[in-house]
């Protein structure tokens, strides 16, 4: 799940939506909403985010909160340390291969290491 699924999943639960609502409201297949809900779709569209914000009726911090969830959310990435130090090289490769190992807490001080750079 994305960071993005995990928050419009929690907004849909506490409005007591289904996703076959929600998404018969939005215009979109249950399917795919499901499959943004769970990360097996790349990041949304900012046109379905729009009407995703319009929909809860989502405005200011909270909406540009929702925004940087969604830039954020793409399930697969590609990392080019093309030009980059080796050890920036070696750390892209070892974090892609252990990420899945990691826990909540180990997850949230690696974040807290880089929100300091």
């Amino acid at each position: 799940m994305t960071p993005f699924g995990e928050r419009i999943r929690a907004l849909r639960e506490a409005r007591g939506l289904t996703q076959a609502q929600m998404a018969a409201d939005l215009g979109i297949s249950a399917a795919y909403l499901s499959a943004l809900e769970h990360g097996r779709r790349g990041r949304p569209s900012w046109s379905l985010v729009q009407a995703i914000l319009g929909y809860f009726e989502i405005i200011w911090d909270e909406a540009e909160e929702l925004q940087e969830l969604a830039r954020l959310s793409h399930p697969k990435l590609s990392i080019d340390t093309a030009g980059l130090s080796p050890k920036a090289t070696l750390m892209v490769n070892r974090l892609a291969r252990d990420v899945a190992k990691l826990n909540d807490d180990q997850l949230d001080r690696l974040t807290a290491i880089l929100d300091e750079k």
